[in-house]
């Protein structure tokens, strides 16, 4: 054999190996951009529950502060659709890597500028209207982070583990949400006028670490090279939300309503810490600590669930969830007004941890593979941002609902389950795409 053809061996190897090491390289890439972008979203939402009320909200009762602090963390979720529609369409067209850039960029900035936004002492009713502002600057990049994140890992991976690779998007996001938690314990813990002051805006200014770190990783990854291949074939599509909406619509309405199941997240992560906290007398580091655990034990369990549906199907697993989901939710309530730590901690890591883990893992593989690659970025962000607009709501919602008195939750349970069950029957009607080709992803059946 030849010098040239031992060259051209070692070449093709050398190759093959860094190809086959694209998968794991893909998954930490959105792991760590997902971790980022919901660090950022969520430290916001502990906020929102916490400290805004008293810090820009200032000129009304309790009650009304809480409700419109509430209300601008749902209105982050307002700008989410028109961020799908904006993001997706570069997702399609351009490439996903390029776009999660700017997603990080987005986020990270509109983050640090709250750290910095004087409060309404300062600067009256100017401060909570360009808190608002940058909320729906972190609205429209979230709109395509997660949705980038899951179409560059699920085109880097193999037939086999596809669900398994896509769900460390979703395990970014649960370590984004532990580490914004795990900032807020200490500063929660410092006394009222320094957490008031100064001591809230810490975890915003520790995001430009995490910023960097997630730059810095993302950077350097390839494109995906199923997206790659139609745009060598010049099969890009010029307007991929159009042609989404004349071929896909009912595809995207059936995300839409899968994605209803988010509001299980943004009670427990949103509404339940204000809820437990002002009603029932439970300390702050309880309810936060909860949400760790939770949130920890979904690390966990989210790429069992995920591999289980690389075996079985998405549909089983996403529909268990979503129904164990609609049915814990009620023992989840009842442990929080017993104001029992033990009883809390069981409760958010059975629900959080366990059962909500189930369809947290499978959608981004599940609400992906519906889509063919031209249109598959702009797919997954609208419909996934339309739905999470009820998830976005869900605390102002819940606000609005709870009654009184040791039962005063009930309301709120069944508005979650109902959204849980709905969720449950779009996602009966989808197609199981477990054992479909790659290629074949998104093609109309005849």
């Amino acid at each position: 054999m030849s010098l040239t053809s031992i060259a051209s061996l070692q070449a093709t190897a050398t190759a093959e190996a860094a190809r086959s090491k694209l998968p794991k390289r893909a998954a930490v890439v959105s792991f760590v951009g997902s971790m980022l972008e919901y660090y950022d979203f969520f430290i916001y939402g502990t906020a929102a529950a916490l400290i805004f009320p008293k810090v820009f909200f200032v000129n009304v009762d309790p009650s009304t502060a809480t409700l419109l602090a509430l209300l601008s963390f749902g209105i982050g979720y307002i700008a989410r659709p028109v961020g799908a529609v904006i993001l997706g369409h570069f997702g399609d067209r351009i490439g996903r890597k390029t776009v999660l850039l700017v997603t990080l960029v987005l986020m990270g900035g509109a983050t640090l500028a709250i750290a910095f936004l004087p409060d309404a002492k300062a600067i009256g009713s100017a401060a909570p209207i360009i808190l608002t502002l940058l909320r729906l600057l972190q609205g429209l990049s979230a709109a395509g982070e997660q949705s980038g994140a899951n179409s560059l890992t699920l085109e880097h991976s193999a037939n086999s583990n596809r669900a398994f690779f896509t769900s460390w998007t979703l395990s970014g996001t649960q370590a984004g949400a532990i580490l914004a938690t795990v900032v807020f314990i200490p500063v929660s813990n410092l006394p009222e006028d320094q957490l008031m002051s100064w001591g809230w805006r810490i975890p915003f200014l520790l995001s430009a670490l995490v910023l960097l770190v997630a730059y810095l990783v993302r950077r350097t990854m390839p494109e995906t090279p199923v997206f790659t291949e139609i745009k060598d074939k010049a099969q890009v599509a010029r307007f991929p939300v159009l042609t989404l909406l004349r071929d896909y619509w009912p595809d995207v309405l059936r995300v839409i309503v899968c994605a209803l199941i988010a509001t299980v997240s943004t009670m427990t992560a949103v509404f339940a810490l204000g809820y437990a906290t002002s009603k029932f007398g439970v300390a702050r580091p309880t309810m936060l600590w909860a949400g760790v655990l939770g949130n920890v034990t979904a690390l966990v369990t989210q790429p069992l669930w995920a591999i289980l549906a690389d075996r079985i199907g998405r549909k089983p697993v996403f529909i268990g969830g979503v129904l164990g989901c609609a049915v814990l939710v009620f023992p989840y309530f009842m442990a929080v007004t017993t104001g029992n730590t033990l009883a809390i901690l069981a409760a958010a890591m059975i629900l959080s941890g366990i059962i909500y883990a189930a369809p947290n893992a499978i959608w981004p593989s599940f609400y992906a593979e519906m889509f063919e690659a031209r249109v598959r970025y702009s797919g997954t962000a609208i419909g996934t941002q339309l739905g999470f607009l009820a998830a976005g709501f869900t605390p102002v919602i819940s606000q609005s609902l709870v009654r009184e008195g040791p039962t005063g939750w009930i309301p709120v349970a069944i508005f979650v389950a109902c959204c849980c069950v709905i969720s449950a029957a779009a996602a009966a009607t989808a197609r199981e795409t477990h054992t479909v080709d790659m290629a074949d992803l998104g093609k109309r059946r005849s």
